[in-house]
């Protein structure tokens, strides 16, 4: 199978998902009683996570120490998170569930964010990638699975540019190569006041700061050599549909899954289907010849 027919039927998957997500089941003219959410149906099946009962550990890395939470076992994977979040805010708890049910899944701290602490380092997306590629061998992986949201997949793009080694399978999830392109006008509107606002933490103001004086990834995106998984809400209005679309023609063999009618950083409001989704893409073999 070519990896193009893997992309429309990840697609397909997800939309059938999707479409049932919400549906009741009917006998005659009376709706099945009780009927249970995706939510709580997955929770069946998949191990529960609690972010508050699981311990913070800490690594030292390239000068500070990141905090970090580990869940599940298997191969690892690296969760990257977005602008202005920390462990405690940017994860859903069935999405990460579902995601340990298969694999070693890590969740972190930006230097000065949560857990982390800082150093006086002039903040850039390169070092945050610089970050991520350092604590790696400091969990004790050569390399790693990594899904980035939001300014977390500007970062995993800078890290598999700059330390492609690293990277087992990338999913970018509600993703941009640029803030400063007019597709993405509110998110730099977004990030600029941020970038100035007195009530914001200093860690903020810096991740403000990378963000602004990030060049973007776009003239390395066609050299991306792994395996990669877009991901999009269409309903997404501050990292939009075309932009996905555009990234994933740059990116050779890439999946480009877009998810009806959902917004920005989408796993917040489907859990289930966007960690099924990444649960198929992860585990899928596409070394030729495609598994058969």
């Amino acid at each position: 199978m070519k990896r193009t027919q893997f992309s429309a039927l990840t697609i397909a998957i997800t939309i059938c998902l999707l479409a049932t997500a919400g549906c009741t089941g009917t006998s005659g003219t009376s709706a099945q009683p009780h009927a249970q959410t995706p939510v709580q149906a997955a929770l069946q099946h998949y191990p529960a996570v609690s972010f508050n009962a699981t311990p913070v550990q800490y690594a030292k890395v390239n000068g500070v120490t990141l905090g970090y939470r580990e869940f599940g076992s298997g191969e690892p994977l690296l969760m990257v998170e977005g602008f202005g979040a920390t462990i405690d805010s940017e994860w859903n708890a069935t999405f990460i569930g579902i995601l340990a049910s298969k694999y070693h899944v890590y969740t972190y701290d930006h230097r000065g964010m949560g857990y982390s602490s800082d150093n006086n380092a002039t903040p850039s997306i390169s070092q945050y990638a610089d970050d991520a590629a350092a604590l790696m061998p400091a969990l004790g992986y050569d390399s790693m699975h990594v899904y980035g949201v939001s300014m977390g997949s500007s970062v995993s793009q800078q890290l598999v540019i700059d330390h492609p080694e690293r990277v087992r399978k990338l999913v970018l999830d509600s993703v941009t190569y640029s803030i400063r392109i007019p597709q993405t006008k509110l998110l730099f509107d977004s990030i600029n006041e941020s970038a100035v606002d007195p009530a914001k933490p200093e860690g903020v103001h810096k991740e403000a700061q990378a963000n602004l004086a990030w060049n973007g990834s776009y003239d390395g995106l066609s050299g991306i050599r792994k395996d990669v998984m877009l991901v999009v809400g269409t309903a997404d209005v501050l990292t939009p549909e075309p932009v996905t679309v555009q990234i994933a023609g740059q990116i050779n063999g890439s999946w480009l899954v877009r998810f009806k009618d959902l917004p920005h950083v989408g796993s917040h409001y489907a859990p289930v289907e966007y960690g099924e989704n990444a649960l198929a893409f992860l585990g899928n073999n596409e070394s030729p010849p495609y598994g058969g």
